[in-house]
């Protein structure tokens, strides 16, 4: 099995694989300030909800690297600055959000010299990249005890890229997929395109065809015809934020999927780790949704698509209502939506 990680730290600089490139080419990033993080972040060399956390917890570190005094509180004060810079990047992934407020919290509760808490900073980077991969492997472990007790082989449909490329490693709804299918349950993957970007079919594909996982391309139109075709057995998507009654943003499309999912008696899984979930979110409903250029819709590389004249609007999230979600696997376990509130989070996941 071939290791993606995303997100390297190696002699003191951030490596990460430019997502933006792929399938056609391979290519690293270096990253030693914050501010490049910054763009990397907002441009989508790195992307899905806990890469983007993960990646934010090094460019805390890079800001912090980077503030020249031996003052305390000026410190504090000029890292609080690069926290705004950061969380205006994406708005709608609760890890990024979540991660800054770690490492502000890190630096704020750590006793000792500005250099001490440069260095506590950066180790506390590193264990949240850790912890992210440790959670997408139990993801996958738990997402085995809800598969059906038949020795059937599963045809799984993903939406978008919830896989090593959007985590610390190993994935969340990708991450499912390959624990499905080192226990043999797997017959085959169905990846939606996942328009407008191709997520899906640049980025899941090719994650699939690294480790030799048997995996079909579809259009986003041809989710409910390979339903009602019996070709789908379930669906597992990842998550970028879910309110605690379980509603859950995901890549626009997502929510049409599970629509059709319940039309045709398909179960209809989230993967995501604790992180994701916002405890503060009554609903769906109050989750904010990135709109980005319109760029992304009317051209596919250099080739613009559409007419002159005409508008867009280019969301890049929706949001899936709970009751259309058959269960949210965790790291803790699997639930249904409304008894999400009811998991023992940390205090580090509210």
């Amino acid at each position: 099995m071939n290791t993606i990680y995303p997100v390297v730290w190696s002699n003191n600089k951030v490596l990460l694989i430019d997502q933006t490139c792929l399938p056609s080419q391979y290519v690293l990033v270096e990253i030693s300030r914050y501010e490049d993080m910054a763009k990397a972040i907002k441009t989508m060399i790195v992307r899905g909800a806990p890469a983007i956390g993960v990646a934010a917890a090094y460019g805390m570190y890079l800001g912090a690297r980077e503030v020249n005094t031996k003052e305390r509180e000026t410190f504090l004060k000029k890292l609080e600055d690069v926290a705004e810079i950061l969380r205006q990047t994406r708005p709608t992934a609760v890890n990024l959000f979540w991660a800054i407020s770690r490492m502000l919290k890190t630096a704020y509760e750590t006793l000792g010299t500005v250099e001490e808490i440069k260095t506590i900073l950066l180790e506390t980077a590193q264990k949240i990249q850790a912890e992210d991969l440790q959670t997408c492997q139990a993801i996958g472990e738990n997402s085995l005890q809800i598969l059906p007790n038949n020795p059937h082989k599963l045809s799984i449909l993903t939406h978008c890229n919830a896989g090593a490329l959007a985590t610390a490693g190993y994935g969340t709804a990708l991450g499912v997929i390959r624990s499905v299918w080192t226990a043999g349950r797997l017959k085959r993957v169905y990846a939606d395109e996942t328009r407008p970007r191709l997520q899906g079919a640049k980025l899941t594909a090719w994650e699939c065809v690294q480790e030799k996982i048997p995996v079909t391309v579809i259009s986003d139109n041809m989710a409910a015809h390979c339903m009602q075709k019996g070709l789908i057995d379930m669906v597992v998507v990842g998550a970028d934020r879910i309110a605690a009654n379980g509603d859950t943003a995901n890549k626009i499309g997502t929510y049409g999927v599970a629509v059709m999912a319940k039309m045709h008696h398909i179960p209809f899984y989230v993967a995501a780790p604790l992180s994701t979930v916002d405890f503060s979110l009554e609903n769906g409903g109050l989750i904010p949704i990135e709109e980005r250029d319109s760029s992304e819709l009317y051209q596919i590389g250099d080739t613009v698509i559409y007419p002159d004249g005409v508008d867009y609007y280019n969301p890049a999230f929706d949001v899936t209502p709970a009751h259309l979600i058959t269960g949210i696997i965790t790291e803790q376990t699997t639930v249904k939506p409304e008894n999400l509130i009811d998991l023992n989070h940390s205090k580090n996941y509210s």
